[in-house]
């Protein structure tokens, strides 16, 4: 059977390896799909080591996406402009990277939760690897503001000028400070890309950028009711979401890529959901 496998640092808690086998028993797949922990400073040598067992292709997860670009002979537009990969496939000699998790978050958003970007405000929550990665299938879906707001400022307008520089985002990608969105009206969707959830902490935002037709979004998983989802919530935020839907449709894409079906999502979904409360 053909194999594939998660690889991070640490890679206890990952649901790849269920998601993808039940991705494989819905679309009649022969594959095995496993979790591996490669050392800190060993992850070339453990994608060398699978592919030499026969490794047909891997996904990638912290702390090693931007590890994953440099390793692949052939990277995505995606993967390029977000500076990392989350998928590799293996295809002979040749090693072909893939960045599949803004796809994911805006599948979620706009299919699975019904809630368009087209036409509408989103506020991006950070201005690290997960904001980057997710920035160019926001973009491609229209908004008409996609403000990326951070603690440091000088951070946020770096990665948005990286994405001006190379064509994306003129007249919609803006950037701001935190301490900046109390002017900065109401948005029609706030996505939190920070760790603050994490470490159960809450970021200082405004209460009036939320609304009763807004979606907030949080990243993380798993957590319930996060302190930035609480936020949102109390200060009147018509829907929340977390990063369950994201997960699962970037592990989709991968899937597709990879085998050239897609699988069904909306169960998987179901199954892994955690209740926001």
């Amino acid at each position: 059977m053909d194999r594939y496998a998660v690889i991070g640092h640490p890679i206890g808690h990952s649901k790849s390896p269920l998601i993808h086998t039940w991705f494989a028993q819905a679309t009649e797949q022969a594959l095995t799909y496993t979790a591996i922990e490669a050392p800190l400073d060993g992850f070339a040598a453990t994608v060398d080591a699978f592919r030499a067992a026969g490794g047909r292709g891997v996904n990638v997860t912290l702390p090693f996406k931007i590890e994953a670009c440099a390793y692949a002979d052939e990277v995505s537009e995606r993967a390029r402009l977000a500076g990392a990969a989350n998928a590799l496939a293996f295809d002979g000699t040749r090693c072909r990277a893939e960045n599949f998790d803004g796809v994911g978050l805006a599948r979620d958003i706009t299919v699975n939760l019904g809630h368009p970007v087209a036409g509408r405000r989103v506020l991006m929550l950070g201005a690290g690897g997960a904001a980057r990665g997710a920035l160019q299938p926001l973009l491609q879906a229209a908004p008409t503001l996609l403000l990326v707001a951070n603690r440091s400022t000088d951070k946020a307008a770096a990665l948005v000028a990286s994405f001006h520089a190379q064509g994306w985002g003129h007249g919609v990608l803006r950037a701001a400070g935190l301490d900046e969105l109390v002017d900065a009206g109401r948005f029609d969707i706030v996505v939190n890309a920070t760790s603050a959830s994490l470490a159960d902490q809450a970021l200082p935002l405004p209460p009036q950028i939320f609304g009763p037709d807004t979606l907030a979004y949080d990243m993380v998983y798993g957590q319930g009711l996060t302190p930035f989802l609480r936020q949102a919530q109390q200060a009147g935020a018509g829907r929340l979401a977390d990063g369950i839907g994201m997960l699962v449709e970037q592990a989709a894409e991968a899937f597709a890529w990879w085998r050239g079906v897609r699988p069904d999502t909306a169960a998987v979904i179901q199954r892994l959901a955690t209740p926001l409360t």
